[in-house]
This record gives C-alpha cells, sequence and structure tokens, in this order.
C-alpha cells in the first residue's frame, strides 16, 4: 500500500505545532534541511526513508507508531554496491568530526604547561581510556596530575575543540537510506552519547555501534573488527570501512574488508570516493 504522503504532513505539522517548535527549530533537532521538511509537511515528497521519519519523531519526543498512526510505512529496500558492498562502517574522529588538537593548544593556555607534555601525557593514557582499561575519571586525574591542575575535564576541551564535517553528515544520512551502516570508532567512555544527544554526529538510526571503551578491543587490534563484522551479520567481504587512518585501514583491509581513506582537508573529494564506491549495483 502506497503511502499517503499528504496525511503524514497534516499530522507531522500538527504535532510538530504542538510541540511548540518552529520548523528551523524541528530540522535543527532532526539533522534535516529546511527544504526536505518543508515538503515532507506539504505531502511534496513520496515515501520519505523510514530513517527520516523516525529522525523527525525522535526528536519530537515520540514514537514512530505515533507519528505514523496506522500509516503503513514503504520501507526502502537495502541495496548493495557493484563491489558486494551492504554495510558500511564510519570512523568518528577525523571523518565525522575534525579532530580536536585545538584542545591542547586550550589546555596550554590553561595550565602553562609546554606542548609536548601535554600531547606526551594524552597518548601515553589514550589507548587505555579507549579500550575501557582505564575509567574517565581516573583518565582526568592522570591528566590534571601532569599538567599540575586541581581537575581536568577532557571531554569539555574536546567538545569545544571539535567541529562536525558536514559533507560527511550528508553522506551518513545517504548511506542510511540506501546500505546498513554503524560506527566503529576508537572513543572515550561515554562520548557518543553526549555527541549524539548535542547534534555533533548524524541523527541517523545506526545499525550497529562498536564503541572500543565497551568492547574493550581498540582499532587496528584484530578483536575490534572480529567484533564488528559479526555485528554487523554479513560476511567480511560486504563491508566498507570508510576512516582517516591508514593503519586502521590495512588492518580492515587484512580481514577481508572494503577500505577507503577519509581526508578530512579534502573532504568534497573524499565524499566523491565514497559514492563511488557505493553505486548500486544494477539488476
Amino acid at each position: 500500500m502506497a503511502m499517503d504522503e499528504k496525511g503524514l504532513g497534516r499530522r507531522l505539522q500538527a504535532v510538530r505545532v504542538q510541540a511548540g517548535l518552529t520548523q528551523q527549530a524541528l530540522c535543527h533537532k532532526a539533522g534535516l534541511s529546511y527544504s526536505t521538511l518543508t515538503k515532507i509537511e506539504r505531502g511534496a515528497i513520496k515515501s520519505p526513508s523510514i530513517f527520516t521519519i523516525q529522525g523527525i519523531a525522535t526528536a519530537l519526543g515520540i514514537g514512530l507508531d505515533e507519528l505514523m498512526g496506522n500509516q503503513p510505512v514503504m520501507v526502502n529496500k537495502k541495496l548493495r554496491s557493484k563491489s558486494g558492498v551492504s554495510f558500511v562502517y564510519f570512523d568518528i574522529n577525523g571523518c565525522l568530526v575534525r579532530f580536536y588538537h585545538r584542545a591542547f593548544t586550550r589546555l596550554a593556555e590553561v595550565s602553562g604547561a609546554p606542548a609536548d607534555v601535554i600531547e606526551t601525557t594524552f597518548w601515553h593514557y589514550n589507548d587505555d581510556v579507549c579500550r575501557g582499561d582505564m575509567t574517565m575519571d581516573e583518565f582526568n586525574q592522570a591528566f590534571a596530575d601532569a599538567l599540575g591542575l586541581e581537575r581536568v575535564n577532557w571531554l569539555e576541551y574536546y567538545l569545544e575543540a571539535i567541529d562536525p564535517i558536514e559533507e560527511m553528515h550528508e553522506v551518513v544520512r545517504w548511506a542510511g537510506q540506501n546500505y546498513k551502516i554503524g560506527l566503529l570508532t576508537n572513543i572515550m567512555p561515554g562520548f557518543i552519547d553526549v555527541m549524539r544527544k548535542q547534534g555533533i554526529l548524524p541523527n541517523v538510526q545506526y545499525d550497529v555501534i562498536i564503541d572500543s571503551s565497551e568492547v574493550r578491543s581498540i582499532k587496528p587490534e584484530a578483536a575490534i573488527y572480529d567484533i564488528a563484522t559479526q555485528k554487523a551479520g554479513c560476511a567480511a567481504s560486504e563491508i566498507l570501512l570508510v576512516d582517516d587512518a591508514r593503519t586502521n585501514l590495512m588492518a580492515a583491509e587484512k580481514q577481508g574488508w572494503h577500505v577507503l581513506w577519509f581526508d578530512d582537508y579534502r573532504p568534497e573529494e573524499s565524499v566523491s570516493r565514497i559514492k563511488d564506491a557505493l553505486e548500486p549495483a544494477t539488476n
């Protein structure tokens, strides 16, 4: 049964107004473009993606069923690329957000410690905390002690320093409509939840999230790729990893994955290569 797009648009508009949100405010919360939302509300988009509607419902604080009512949803069939890819994993740091080296500069200003001491201390403990062998409290305290500060909250410095790479956010939203997608990242405990709540990461429904601090393994260790392959529910030869670290990519390639290096200095070129790699196979 086809989706009644005008009925959905009327319901969406009514719920949005009841929630006291302007179209611009809802776009910001749901990670949508203004033109997309306005087209959905006036029924100009036929069969919008289930992931788009789910994102809107989440932003409105309601369930999908509540937004849709008895409305049947046309779920887009997932694709397979010409090279056989059906699942895409995206790295976070250096791919979805620009890296956080400005945080080191800010810490140097606050503490007066030399830049080399700050970076050496950070990298000394980084793997342990990303692997979940060290808590954030322990990491923050070790950092503070090394810099002669009473306290350090690395999450605050990190969030102030990173910038979303908007070109990649669009790619993730596009990929999520056509392929199964996930995050595969070396990251500290709790960071992903905070970044999703603050809209720093693309507001889409991820099929899998591999958080290194939760699975207790980091890239390029073989174990994390084994876990990610199992969670993806497909053969290794069907997985594509987009990452900015060549060591991580080569480790994935040894597992039989497809890999693409992301260059955040030339995001448009990288985006073009990703879309080329995900060109759907023709029937």
